[in-house]
């Protein structure tokens, strides 16, 4: 008599402590997930499900499972070695939110985990820390200053909680924060020279992804029930991009007309320049650019996959003046690198690294770059200003730095972009999970 040895032996919970670890010394977080599961092959759909479920939530629920292990450890937490840190937050994540998951399992695991990691020793104090907060996780008592529990409930750091308070007040800074943990599908764009809408559904369907079509934008789908993206027909095919629809807001504004020139200064990885060049039915020219041959290879990646003929690429430097380049475009598209606290709901280490100082020496590196770029505008054409933050100092204040500074005149989007969405003072701001998607700024100006 045989008996079968399971499949894979790998253990899940190691590869995300190890995701968890390069985090911590700088890597970003959707890059980390990303190379683990490209690198773990072998891994089924749940298992991939599940990694991708305890990183998530470990790292974006942070600030809370601080919050309670400190009051279930004599060790603070920020006094911890990082390995028994990240196995602790991981274990406490598993106890609150993953229901699926015994707590002796939790326990028995975070234990391994510490003896793997050469912490023999500590392993009597990673169990009674999380048996401890298993028996009285419903007891929980969190702050009662208003400010303070939202930040951590919600796990956002405080600082960015009393900024929002103060540009948008409470209410409005609750609904944001809900918006972080909404579940969201792939939002994906149909690229429909290759393919109609109802075809690419039909194929989807066929390989079991969950299919929902967007309220907002014709040309979009939200996906779900899929394993790898790369497996779906409709991608290989370059039938599809990946793309939030707040960020399809961007090609919707620019309403290019057949023939037209673009230019994309921060284009990488390429989702509006190729949403723009698939508007021009084949026509016109757009000119991806981006700073380094690596973001470049990533537009060019996309390029080869969709198979558009129209888009070129160009490393280049967007603080620099292109003289050949100044007025020449009908439409520049302006997605300026920002400070995202409109995409911390997928990116969790963002809401972790920024600092005010930080959204201080982005404005100006905006501000310098649209000084730049915005000469390559010809009279009458449009510059796009998006970026993906819902901080007014980066969005309001530069529009009205634009207005102030350069020779463009603000038009409104209202009857431009879809009518669900209202435009305050004609720019669009789109706040975290509204429609299920990501925060994002787009307004529009015309050359004078």
């Amino acid at each position: 008599m045989t008996t079968s040895k399971p499949v894979n032996q790998v253990n899940l919970r190691n590869i995300v402590l190890e995701m968890l670890l390069k985090v911590n010394k700088g890597e970003k977080s959707h890059v980390a997930l990303k190379s683990t599961l490209d690198k773990n092959v072998s891994l089924d759909k749940h298992q991939r499900s599940f990694i991708t479920r305890l990183f998530q939530g470990t790292l974006e629920r942070r600030i809370e499972l601080d919050f309670i292990i400190n009051q279930f450890s004599k060790t603070p937490v920020n006094k911890m070695k990082p390995v028994i840190r990240e196995i602790l937050r991981m274990g406490v994540y598993q106890i609150k939110y993953m229901d699926n998951v015994p707590v002796s399992a939790v326990c028995n695991e975070g234990v391994k985990l510490a003896e793997k990691r050469k912490f023999r020793n500590l392993k009597g104090f990673v169990n009674g820390v999380l048996r401890n907060v298993a028996r009285n996780i419903e007891k929980i008592e969190y702050p009662k200053e208003q400010k303070e529990r939202l930040s951590v409930i919600y796990s956002v750091p405080k600082w960015i909680i009393e900024k929002w308070t103060k540009e948008y007040g409470i209410s409005k800074t609750e609904e944001m924060l809900e918006g972080l943990y909404k579940p969201k599908a792939t939002s994906v764009r149909c690229n429909t020279s290759k393919a109609t809408v109802e075809e690419i559904v039909k194929s989807l369907e066929y390989q079991g992804t969950t299919v929902e079509k967007s309220k907002l934008y014709d040309k979009a789908l939200k996906i779900s029930g899929y394993d790898k993206l790369e497996n779906l027909d409709v991608f290989k095919a370059g039938m599809v991009t990946v793309q939030d629809e707040s960020s399809m807001m961007v090609g919707i504004a620019a309403n290019p007309k057949e023939k037209d020139y673009i230019i994309d200064v921060c284009a990488a990885p390429g989702g509006k320049s190729l949403h723009v060049s698939e508007l021009l039915n084949g026509t016109g020219t757009v000119e991806a650019r981006d700073l380094t041959e690596y973001k470049i290879g990533l537009i060019e990646e996309n390029i080869a996959r969709v198979g558009n003929e129209n888009i070129i690429t160009k490393v280049s430097d967007a603080t620099v003046l292109d003289k050949e380049a100044i007025e020449k475009a009908d439409i520049v598209i302006a997605d300026l690198p920002c400070s995202g606290l409109g995409v911390i709901g997928n990116k969790s280490d963002i809401k972790y690294n920024i600092t005010q100082n930080q959204i201080d020496e982005l404005v100006e590196l905006q501000r310098k770059i649209l000084k730049q770029i915005s000469k390559y505008v010809k009279q009458g054409g449009k510059l796009l200003y998006s970026t993906c933050t819902v901080n007014r100092q980066e969005n309001d204040s530069n529009v009205k730095w634009i207005q102030d500074n350069l020779p463009f005149k603000l038009q409104s989007l209202n009857g431009i972009v879809p009518e669900q969405l209202k435009c305050e003072k004609g720019c669009l701001q789109i706040y975290p999970g509204q429609y299920g998607m990501d925060g994002f700024f787009v307004s529009l100006f015309i050359r004078e």
